[in-house]
C-alpha cells in the first residue's frame, strides 16, 4: 500500500497549483527579482569607449573572461554594473568552507548550529567585499592599460569603477538571499542559472544561421540537439544517483514499554562535489589564455605563446590537464564538504550503527571507503560531461559551448527548483487535509 506522501504526490495537478496562493506569490517574486538582475546586466559602466572595449574583449573572450561572461549573463561582454557577477561571493563561500575544516575556532562555530552559521555567513560577506574590491581594482587597472578603452583614466575612474562593481556584487548577493527566503529555489544558483539560460537563444539562433548559410550541415545540427537531450538525461540520472548505507537502531525501553529497533539509510550522492570541480579546473586552465588575450602579440614571451597554443580548446594537452584537475578537485572538495568522522560520531551518539560494522572509528573508515569509491565514479562522470563539448567543438566547429559546466548548472538548478515547488504543493495539500479533518470533527460534535 502506498504511503500518504506518495498518494499526495500522485495527486499533484494544475488544480492543486492554482490553490497554492503562497507558492504563486513566491514564484512571482522570484521572476521579478530575476528580471531586475537581467536589467542590471545591460547598464554599462561610465567612462568606457564601447568600440575599444568590444575589440579588447573579442581578443580575450576565449579565456577566463568568457567563462565569467557566461556566468554573468553577458554582463562582462557589455561591461555592465553586474560585470563581477556573483563569483566573488561564491569564491568567498568556498574559502570559508576550506577554513572551517582547517581553523579550529571556525570549525567550532560550524557545530554551534544556527547562531554559528550566522557568524560564518557574516564572515563570508566580509570576504566577498574584500575579493570583490581586489577584482574590481584589477579590472579598473586592466581597462586603463587598454588602448583607448577608458575615456578619462585616473584615480577617479578607478574608485568609481570599484564602488560600482563591488556595489553590484553586493546587490546580487542580497538579491539572492531574498530569493532564497521569499522565493523558490536557491537564489545564488538561480542568478547564475538565469545568466546561462539568457545566452542560449542567441547561441541556438547563431547555430541555425550557420546551418542556413551552409557552414554547418543539417545532420550535424540534428546530431548536436539529440546529443544535448541524451546528455541532459544522463545528468539527471547521475545527479539523482545515491549509495544508501543501511543504518540500524537498537531496541529501546521507555517506561514499561519496549519499542522495536528502527532502521534508516545514510544517502551518499554519487557526485558530492557538484559543479565546483569543473569551475575550478576551467578557471585555472584559462588563465594563460586570458593573459595572452590582453597582451600584445609582439611583446608576448615565447613560452606564454607556446603555452597558450597547447592549452587551447580541443588541444590534447588541454584535455588531459582538464580531466586530471577535475578529478583532483572532485576528491578535494568532497573531503571538505563531507566528514566521515563527524558522521560516524553523530551516528554513535544517536545509537545508530551500520550492520556488521563496529560503531566509531570502524564506521568512519567504512564510510570513507564507500565515499572514495563512489567519488571515483562521480569524477569520471564529470570528466565525460565536461570533455564532451570540447570534442564537439574541435570535431564539428559548433560555435557555442554546449554542455559541460553550464549544462550541469542548468540541469541541477532546475531539478532543485522543481523539487522545492513539489514540496510546497505537498505542504499545501497537507494543510488542506488537516483543515478538512478539523471541519468534519466540528460537524460531528455539533
Amino acid at each position: 500500500m502506498a504511503s500518504a506522501a506518495e498518494q499526495l504526490a500522485s495527486n499533484l495537478s494544475f488544480s492543486s497549483f492554482s490553490k497554492a496562493t503562497e507558492l504563486k506569490q513566491r514564484i512571482w517574486f522570484t521572476l521579478g527579482a530575476l528580471i531586475v538582475y537581467r536589467v542590471g546586466t545591460y547598464i554599462p559602466l561610465p567612462g568606457i569607449d564601447p568600440e575599444a572595449y568590444a575589440n579588447a574583449f573579442g581578443n580575450a573572450s576565449q579565456g577566463v573572461l568568457g567563462l565569467v561572461n557566461m556566468f554573468s549573463g553577458g554582463a562582462v561582454e557589455r561591461l555592465a554594473i553586474f560585470a563581477l557577477g556573483i563569483m566573488p561571493y561564491i569564491s568567498a563561500s568556498i574559502i570559508m568552507q576550506l577554513m572551517t575544516s582547517v581553523v579550529p575556532s571556525l570549525e567550532q562555530l560550524k557545530k554551534e548550529g544556527e547562531q554559528g552559521r550566522k557568524v560564518i555567513n557574516q564572515y563570508t560577506r566580509y570576504g566577498t567585499v574584500i575579493l570583490g574590491t581586489l577584482q574590481a581594482y584589477g579590472i579598473a587597472v586592466g581597462l586603463e592599460s587598454g588602448n583607448g578603452i577608458v575615456t578619462d583614466p585616473g584615480w577617479f575612474f578607478k574608485i568609481s569603477t570599484m564602488i560600482t562593481l563591488v556595489g553590484g556584487t553586493m546587490f546580487l548577493m542580497w538579491l539572492g538571499e531574498q530569493i532564497t527566503a521569499r522565493g523558490i529555489g536557491n537564489g545564488i544558483s538561480l542568478i547564475i542559472f538565469s545568466g546561462i539560460v539568457a545566452a542560449l537563444p542567441s547561441a541556438i539562433a547563431g547555430t541555425l544561421e550557420l546551418g542556413r548559410q551552409g557552414a554547418l550541415s543539417a545532420p550535424v545540427i540534428i546530431g548536436v540537439l539529440v546529443m544535448a537531450i541524451v546528455v541532459i538525461m544522463f545528468i539527471v540520472f547521475i545527479e539523482r544517483a545515491q549509495r544508501r548505507l543501511l543504518i540500524q537502531y537498537p531496541k529501546r525501553q521507555v517506561g514499561n514499554r519496549m519499542f522495536q529497533g528502527d532502521s534508516s539509510h545514510l544517502p551518499l550522492k554519487l557526485n558530492t562535489a557538484g559543479v565546483i570541480p569543473p569551475i575550478f579546473a576551467s578557471s585555472l586552465l584559462l588563465l594563460p589564455v586570458t593573459a595572452a588575450g590582453f597582451a600584445n602579440s609582439e611583446s608576448m614571451p615565447e613560452w606564454l605563446s607556446r603555452t597558450t597554443a597547447l592549452l587551447g580548446h580541443g588541444q590534447p594537452l588541454y584535455m588531459v590537464f582538464f580531466a586530471l584537475m577535475i578529478g583532483f578537485f572532485a576528491f578535494f572538495y568532497t573531503a571538505i564538504v563531507f566528514n566521515p568522522v563527524d558522521t560516524a560520531d553523530n551516528l554513535k551518539k544517536q545509537g545508530g550503527f551500520i550492520p556488521g560494522i563496529r560503531p566509531g572509528e570502524r564506521t568512519a573508515e567504512y564510510i570513507d571507503y564507500v565515499l572514495t569509491r563512489i567519488t571515483v565514479a562521480g569524477a569520471l562522470y564529470l570528466v565525460i560531461i565536461c570533455l564532451l563539448p570540447e570534442f564537439l567543438i574541435s570535431a564539428t566547429g559548433v560555435p557555442f559551448y554546449l554542455g559541460g559546466t553550464s549544462l550541469l548548472i542548468v540541469v541541477s538548478v532546475t531539478m532543485d527548483t522543481v523539487a522545492q515547488v513539489q514540496g510546497h504543493l505537498l505542504a499545501n495539500q497537507y494543510e488542506g487535509l488537516i483543515k478538512k479533518s478539523k471541519l468534519r470533527g466540528g460537524k460531528k460534535r455539533r
